[in-house]
């Protein structure tokens, strides 16, 4: 933590001063944490440098999807690289020096303290709607961050307080994942009455309820993720793409992303495209291929759209899917079919039919792909179609544990489904305990 803390440091007092300014300070150099953090220029860069950090390939630059996937695989993909740490993640015999583990904590925490800085140097900002707008993003992606570090560790420890004195005691015990929970709540409810309905490919007040919606999925707060989800189906100005293909490997925002990590041919990082593609799109050769069990999952829809939506690669023979071919497509994070899957489920497991009933919901959402319309529905049902729908986009271990479904042969809440505390973490925090089994 503390080589976070030093090189973040460093951030704040020389790179965020872009060379044409003029300011009344001491030499970058030499510029005080105190008086960087009295600039409301400064303020806003640590915000804009809190989503370079969260996009940046150790986690919502797409590991965070490979991690989520090869984690809650089985049978239905196969992991065919040769990098050691994916494998380790896709056969769950987890190291603890696992550098995409250590990576997505270490990512993640830098991620919190950068926002963390701009919450709590937000009054330099003088006017209301401004300042407003940029908390709402600093606790949107705090909140981001925590979320997926409770899903895949457990309890973590929990820092609302930005890290400026580094040689202070930063050693902490890990909180309860309900403190956890509580705080990223907290922190998305916030988000949404300080953020405005649109805000470009910047986080938005539909952004923060529809990651809300996933969170009370999640917890099986099914009331709560109703009205979340139908919020932003209604009011945000977002809708399904005309097709499935539409909803994916889109140079800027589509009318389905409701929040997206942007990448560009001149910055951010798309590692899907790393793992997913093969070479002639920009990956690798296409490390995790399709296996007939996915295929197994359309049953005989062979004319739904998601069912072809694949490639062969050139580079090993196996099969890809097409959700990431182009290299500089943005990482899709938040999109509209989730919210109608969460509404749909909510609505099924509340017996009601807010917006539409459950099962015309999910014949909707097939119709874009040109599926056969159900007839019923169950929850194996409604699981089985966020896997077609959702599939290689970071779901599918957590859909696994909120519903208790067995991963190959180990159950939902098996040890070896929650990812080590890093190794790294754990010579530097004395205070930090081990998850079960590592």
């Amino acid at each position: 933590m503390r080589k976070i803390t030093e090189t973040l440091i460093i951030f704040i007092c020389v790179i965020l001063f872009s060379c044409d300014q003029k300011l009344d300070i001491e030499p970058a150099q030499s510029i005080s944490v105190d008086k960087a953090l009295s600039e409301e220029n400064t303020i806003k860069n640590i915000l804009i440098g809190t989503y370079e950090e969260a996009g940046q390939s150790a986690s919502f630059g797409g590991r965070n999807h490979v991690i989520s996937d090869l984690l809650g695989a089985s049978e239905q993909i196969s992991w065919e690289g040769t990098f050691l740490e994916p494998r380790q993640i896709f056969t769950k015999n987890i190291l603890v020096d696992n550098s995409f583990v250590e990576g997505l904590w270490q990512n993640s925490y830098e991620v919190i303290n950068q926002a963390n800085l701009v919450i709590d140097n937000i009054s330099v900002i003088n006017q209301t709607t401004e300042s407003n707008r940029v908390e709402g993003e600093a606790k949107f992606l705090r909140a981001l961050a925590y979320f997926d570090l409770v899903r895949h560790f457990g309890g973590v420890p929990l820092r609302i307080e930005g890290i400026v004195d580094y040689s202070s005691d930063l050693n902490i015990q890990r909180s309860s994942e309900e403190e956890i929970y509580n705080q990223i709540i907290s922190d998305l409810n916030d988000s949404y009455n300080l953020l405005p309905p649109s805000n470009d490919f910047f986080a938005d007040k539909y952004a923060a309820k529809a990651l809300l919606a996933r969170v009370y999925l999640q917890r099986s707060e099914y009331s709560n993720a109703l009205d979340a989800a139908h919020d932003v189906i209604v009011n945000s100005g977002h809708e399904l793409a005309d097709t499935f293909a539409g909803a994916f490997n889109n140079d800027v925002d589509g009318v389905e992303d409701i929040f997206a990590f942007q990448v560009t041919s001149q910055g951010g990082t798309n590692q899907c495209i790393i793992f997913y593609a093969s070479q002639s799109n920009g990956g690798r050769q296409g490390d995790i291929t399709l296996q007939p069990a996915y295929f197994e999952l359309f049953g005989d829809d062979l004319n739904d759209a998601r069912y072809s939506f694949n490639y062969v690669s050139p580079d090993n023979g196996g099969t890809l899917t097409s959700k990431f071919t182009n290299q500089y497509g943005n990482v899709p994070v938040l999109r509209m079919a989730e919210m109608h899957l969460i509404r749909a489920e909510s609505n099924f497991r509340l017996s009601s039919s807010e917006g539409m009933t459950p099962l015309s919901e999910i014949n909707t959402l097939r119709a874009r792909s040109n599926a056969k319309p159900l007839s019923e529905l169950s929850i194996d049902i409604i699981f089985n179609e966020r896997q077609l729908e959702l599939a290689f986009e970071g779901h599918l271990i957590h859909d696994h544990k909120r519903l208790g479904k067995n991963v190959g042969s180990l159950q939902s809440n098996d040890p070896k489904l929650l990812l080590p505390i890093p190794q790294s973490e754990m010579d530097s925090n004395s205070e930090m305990a081990q998850n079960p089994g590592y």
